[in-house]
């Protein structure tokens, strides 16, 4: 018995010590795992990055929707249409039906499949919201997708559109949501269940206004990222981005407006920081508003574009860092490269075209009148966005030299477009897609009511319908030749009439930590280079 107990006793002990033993190395691998640094930077950003809806827009913001989701097709750096979630695809004779092949083995963020009842499903969702959609003229003429089999759909439309595409390729709204991101209804059109995409990233962690944690998707099906981790941080002032960036709180600043050319020009100048700036992108404006007193005659919109030195403002405020844009789009955007004589500063000649159209001087007062109504206008500005607050300060000062008063008001993005849409604003900065979503969206928001106000902004022009009836002709030509001639028409009526007055080509301008590496501007504004960035060793 006193041997048994004795055994028995033993045995607890040794159990104890291997279980003490084993719950140590437990603790120090655990504190291992725990010491090893994540791959992971920050970056910031103006505005909170949004619900990050796929089928939807502001206030999602566009470089954070790429991050998280992928589209069938993508927009190659040599500017050619790429295979992407379809690994390929034919077109019908007639241009009127696309089939698509999914790539295989694709897998969403939560391990779900991706295939063609997802696919088909998405398309739906997009579709039952065509009407928020209408500024891509893709959704006009989709008259159904259909599933063929497990990896392959069908899109067949009602009529012929030749960028199809492009526009499949762009950011929104033809990207693709898992099925457990779908609300209970299936309905994408007000909010999602949550963001589950295919693509590099995925969201670890959200506070509104504060900041967003990715983290790198490892069932992504291509090249993953270097990074484990990127934490968006919401800055909205510029200069408190530069303060947190100059302490070492942020790794990276990249895209457009995030802080001022001169704070980019400061940093890069301290020889302290990595810097890259990409090639112009796509052009930066002033739209000017059609059905408003004062920019509704064609005079005031010339002698407004004659006012401003373009040259000076961009020398001041771009730092050469953004090339003058003479034309409402670039010469490389396709069906763009025109002889359309550029209006240059010419004070004087600003001067005459208003007195010519009755707008004069009174002595004394520095305004002009017209019929007892001084000219007074409104130009709105994002608020948050850096540059724009620059050149808007600088062109009111232009304009009141040739006796234009001009009120500046700062608002978020949808306030200033509502403003623009709803006749409150004269002015409103502006910018083009880009390729390759130019010129046929920026042709569809002309002749379309959407959120943008392109559409009201020309809506006074007494030429305005046989515009809209050029748009709608070049859309559906399949002959290029003609598709060029309505494109050249088009776009000739709109540097006559002034109602865009072209600044600049805007390129993402990148800042970032030295022991960053692979920091390299994409060909796209709102593709960010997060994947091919890594931390030195």
């Amino acid at each position: 018995m006193t041997n048994l107990k004795m055994k028995t006793g033993l045995l607890v002990r040794i159990v104890t010590v291997l279980l003490s033993a084993a719950m140590l190395a437990a603790c120090s691998n655990a504190g291992q795992s725990q010491s090893q640094p994540v791959k992971a930077i920050s970056m910031a950003w103006p505005r909170d990055v949004g619900p990050l809806n796929p089928h939807l827009y502001t206030p999602s913001e566009m470089f954070a929707q790429s991050m998280v989701y992928d589209s069938l097709v993508s927009y190659g750096a040599n500017g050619e249409i790429e295979p992407a979630l379809a690994e390929s695809w034919e077109i019908s004779d007639d241009g009127l039906t696309y089939t698509f092949h999914l790539r295989q083995g694709v897998r969403y963020s939560d391990g779900s499949a991706f295939d063609a009842d997802n696919a088909v499903r998405n398309f739906e969702a997009v579709m039952a919201n065509r009407n928020r959609h209408s500024w891509m003229g893709i959704v006009r003429h989709i008259g159904e997708v259909n599933k063929v089999d497990e990896y392959t759909i069908r899109l067949r439309l009602t009529d012929y559109y030749y960028p199809v595409l492009q526009d499949l390729s762009f950011v929104r709204p033809f990207r693709f949501l898992g099925d457990a991101g779908f609300p209970e209804d299936g309905k994408t059109s007000e909010t999602i269940a949550g963001p589950i995409g295919t693509g590099p990233w995925k969201l670890k962690d959200y506070k509104k206004d504060e900041y967003a944690i990715f983290e790198r998707n490892e069932h992504y099906w291509g090249e993953k990222p270097r990074l484990e981790q990127i934490t968006v941080k919401i800055i909205p002032d510029p200069e408190s981005i530069v303060m947190a960036f100059e302490k070492g709180d942020i790794d990276l600043i990249y895209g457009q407006g995030v802080i001022s050319r001169d704070s980019f020009q400061y940093l890069k100048d301290s020889g302290k920081y990595g810097v890259a700036l990409s090639e112009g992108l796509n052009t930066r404006g002033i739209v000017m508003n059609t059905q408003m007193s004062g920019t509704s005659e064609q005079a005031v919109r010339q002698a407004i574009q004659y006012g401003i030195d373009k040259e000076a403002l961009l020398e001041n405020i771009t730092k050469g860092t953004e090339l003058k844009a003479d034309t409402a789009l670039g010469r490389n955007v396709p069906y763009a490269d025109l002889d359309l004589k550029p209006i240059d500063y010419d004070p004087a000649k600003a001067g005459q075209l208003l007195d010519e159209a009755g707008w004069r001087l009174e002595p004394g007062s520095g305004i002009r009148m017209k019929q007892g109504r001084p000219l007074e206008l409104k130009f709105v500005y994002i608020e948050t966005e850096a540059v724009q607050k620059q050149m808007a300060e600088v062109i009111q000062g232009d304009l009141a030299k040739i006796g234009v008063k001009v009120d500046l008001q700062g608002a978020e993005v949808m306030l200033g477009l509502q403003m623009l849409r709803n006749g409150e604003a004269n002015m409103n900065f502006w910018s083009s897609y880009g390729t390759p979503n130019d010129p046929h969206n920026f042709a569809t928001v002309i002749a379309t009511p959407t959120m943008d106000g392109l559409y009201e902004a020309f809506s006074g022009l007494p030429d305005k319908a046989e515009m809209d009836g050029i748009v709608q002709k070049a859309l559906i030509s399949k002959n290029d030749e003609e598709r060029s001639r309505l494109y050249a028409e088009l776009l000739s009526r709109i540097h006559e009439q002034a109602v865009i007055y072209p600044i600049s080509y805007e390129a993402n301008a990148a800042v970032y930590q030295p022991h960053l590496t692979g920091v390299a501007p994409t060909a796209s504004k709102y593709r960010f280079p997060l994947e091919t960035i890594d931390i030195a060793p």
